[in-house]
């Protein structure tokens, strides 16, 4: 019997020894080791062996076979290091290397260009004013002098908000003007930034665009201040002393006489050239339209309640996605909307 014990030992320690797999261990411990195996059978057959033989034959058996578990416990753990010392060897990395900094955001050009200008025209005394994106047809036209028969209407291609009765999509920030009208008594002095939205979409336009629009009101108030603020904007706007303006008639229904603003180029300073190249900007003529501006109409201020006799007052718009594309040398207006941080960590 002890020579028998002593041969399984023998076969199976050899057994491991070429096991190279988890799977080929577990059936080795099973085949000698468990329930059925062959050392349960040895253990079974010790009854019936003479007396003066149990003693030692057990005692021999039950040393074998913990020292046998043992070894299956060890074949476990070195077939595991094994494994990890694989897995090392295809994931090894060197800890000392720096790492990769994520990604960051950056603050959007137009928002950040929104702050710039109403720092600008904060110096100059104006409050920031805001209003609602979704808008009331009643404060969209009718009391900026555009009722429901008015041929202006016919000028903005307007987002009108379904199961909304008399509600569109803000055509321009003039509503937030007539809102603050309405709540205040002259003297008035504020800009109202923001977005606007119209059925454009080409090349040139987005059916979501910004604004800023400017309105001061109170006695007195002529050309000259309009002249005065809208030339001292731009040059702060476009950090260029040398920017000039310049009127030219146009039709407004909220103002009364209305017109365009042209200001100097920015890129050629009013030459119409760089280095004897034709700017492709102002196409040659050194100047740009910049806004729509005029003398508030006096139905308007009737409309929120002020005495058009004893006040006068002028209101400006301008785009603002378009100034931000000419100061920044921006030639493509999508780049605003695709929000890839190579082109917006740039500013």
């Amino acid at each position: 019997m002890q020579s028998k014990i002593e041969k399984l030992k023998s076969e199976m320690l050899a057994e491991l020894q070429k096991a190279d797999k988890h799977d080929i261990v577990r059936d080795i411990e099973v085949k000698y080791l468990g329930r059925n195996g062959v050392f349960n059978d040895i253990m079974k057959s010790l009854k019936d062996l003479p007396d003066d033989q149990k003693k030692t034959v057990g005692k021999l058996a039950n040393e074998t076979k913990t020292g046998l578990e043992l070894a299956v416990q060890q074949k476990y753990a070195e077939l595991e290091m094994a494994m990890l010392g694989q897995i090392a060897e295809k994931e090894w990395m060197d800890v000392t290397v720096p790492g990769i900094k994520p990604l960051k955001g950056h603050r959007h050009l137009i928002p950040k260009f929104i702050e710039d200008l109403e720092a600008i025209f904060s110096k100059m005394g104006f409050a920031v004013a805001s209003g609602p994106d979704i808008e009331m047809e009643h404060y969209n036209f009718n009391q900026l002098n555009i009722p429901p028969d008015h041929p202006a209407r016919d000028m903005q291609d307007t987002f009108w908000v379904k199961n909304l009765k008399d509600t569109v999509l803000r055509t321009q920030t003039s509503p937030v003007q007539v809102r603050y009208m309405e709540a205040h008594e002259p003297p008035v002095r504020i800009i109202s930034l923001g977005k606007t939205f119209r059925k454009d979409s080409d090349a040139t336009h987005s059916p979501m665009f910004h604004q800023c629009e400017g309105l001061m009101v109170g006695e007195d108030i002529s050309m000259a201040n309009l002249k005065a603020v809208m030339t001292h904007a731009l040059q702060q706007i476009f950090e260029d002393p040398s920017i000039k303006t310049r009127f030219r008639i146009s039709y407004f229904p909220f103002v009364e006489p209305g017109m365009e603003v042209d200001c100097t180029c920015p890129i050629c300073h009013g030459e119409g050239k760089i280095d004897n190249v034709p700017c492709r900007l102002c196409k040659q003529c050194g100047w740009l339209e910049i806004a729509g501006a005029g003398m508030v109409h006096p139905k308007v201020l009737e409309n929120a309640g002020y005495d058009s006799e004893k006040y006068t007052g002028f209101a400006f718009g301008m785009g603002l996605d378009r100034m931000v594309m000419i100061k920044y040398r921006i030639n493509n207006l999508r780049l605003f909307f695709e929000n890839d941080l190579r082109f917006i960590q740039q500013f």
